[in-house]
């Protein structure tokens, strides 16, 4: 089995048992926040990823980190998805500190996937995705520029937007090392981000318009 598939595997298993059977302190010793990092807790900068907040929060997270992951380890190999994981992960996770309060909790692999979107990106951006019913390539850029907007609205909840920027942006360096045409992949993903553009703001308006 792939690594992707064992790490997905932990995510889901450490949210239910949690979810299931622990109460506030062990969540306290395996979550991550500033005040964890200040007390020494720095296993948490690797235990918060695997824990979710709730079943829906695991799942979308899931099916992102199975696609994405499993692309990038079809492609190159397992170390291309583990190590950018853990490290988009951890990066955001200390980055992320001066925009939340202390006590503030920070769970989840949403970050570390992004990570993985960013390499797909500049990897493999045609490969068509029938989950998403488009090319992966599109999926990262349109998630990201969602994420960038949500943050300039001012968009509040349990959602880190700012996490998952900085997550994507850290997978960009291990997107380019990946792939000596990443340039000529990132133009076709700029190239898909305007076809799909004109389809949504004036083909598809158009079309139902003549209907």
């Amino acid at each position: 089995m792939r690594r992707t598939n064992y790490l997905i595997l932990l995510c889901i298993l450490t949210s239910v048992l949690l979810w299931l059977f622990a109460d506030e302190q062990p969540f306290d010793l395996l979550a991550f926040n500033t005040e964890n990092l200040l007390k020494g807790r720095i296993w948490t900068l690797i235990t918060s990823l695997f824990i979710h907040s709730d079943p829906a929060h695991l799942i979308g997270n899931m099916i992102f980190f199975y696609i994405f992951g499993n692309t990038i380890e079809k492609e190159l190999s397992h170390k291309w998805v583990t190590i950018p994981f853990f490290i988009g992960g951890v990066t955001t996770f200390l980055l992320s500190t001066q925009f939340y309060d202390p006590s503030t909790y920070l769970v989840g692999a949403s970050a570390a996937i992004f990570t993985l979107t960013a390499i797909v990106m500049l990897l493999k951006p045609l490969k068509f995705s029938f989950y998403f019913l488009m090319p992966l390539g599109l999926v990262a850029i349109i998630y990201f520029i969602y994420n960038l907007i949500a943050i300039n609205l001012g968009s509040q909840g349990n959602i880190s937007y700012i996490g998952h920027i900085i997550g994507f942006l850290t997978g960009i360096p291990f997107g380019v090392a990946s792939n000596k045409e990443w340039h000529k992949n990132l133009l076709i993903t700029t190239a898909l981000l305007g076809i799909y553009l004109f389809i949504i703001w004036f083909l598809l308006p158009l079309i139902l318009n003549l209907i």
